[in-house]
């Protein structure tokens, strides 16, 4: 039984372009997701509390259901969007980000859940400080990229007007 062990499919030495401006843009498109994200459950909440008004505090006892249903929610968001023909979340569309695995594959639904839950893990337990990792690896992968063996990327239309010539 051989191990076929594929090469990075992403070097920063040769493509550049795709690697360029990626951190700070990253940031704004988890900033975009988290919007995203807690919308919904904010309206939910607000629809519990008016539920719990009218029904004379009866309806507060749906607030148990609000974090398990935030936490598929995002799951779900997680994995359909990463998962998905554009390997991107919707904030990551708007900033002209994709993820890939390191040997060039897409992202599947599995890989976009493991994927929020290993930066929800990272940060939780390591501090935002873990963040930092990018600074010192020429791909600019954060930690739980390293763990789960993904790089995020400018996708091929950015990476395209970078690499063009300047006239």
């Amino acid at each position: 039984m051989s191990i076929d062990i594929k090469p990075h499919a992403y070097d920063p030495a040769m493509n550049s372009e795709l690697f360029e401006g990626v951190l700070a843009r990253r940031v704004i498109a988890f900033m975009i997701d988290f919007i995203i994200i807690a919308a919904p459950v904010v309206l939910a909440a607000m629809f519990i509390f008016a539920l719990g008004i009218v029904t004379l505090g009866l309806g507060f006892a749906l607030y148990w259901l609000l974090s398990p249903a935030a936490v598929i929610w995002a799951l779900v968001y997680f994995g359909v969007t990463l998962g998905g023909a554009r390997s991107a979340t919707i904030g990551m569309r708007v900033m002209d980000l994709e993820m890939r695995t390191w040997y060039g594959a897409p992202a599947y639904f599995v890989l976009g859940a493991v994927h929020a839950v290993a930066f929800w893990f990272t940060v939780s337990f390591f501090t935002p400080f873990i963040l930092l990792v990018a600074f010192f690896n020429v791909r600019r992968r954060l930690l739980h990229d390293i763990m789960l063996g993904t790089v995020v990327i400018n996708n091929p239309a950015r990476a395209a007007l970078r690499s063009a010539p300047a006239r």
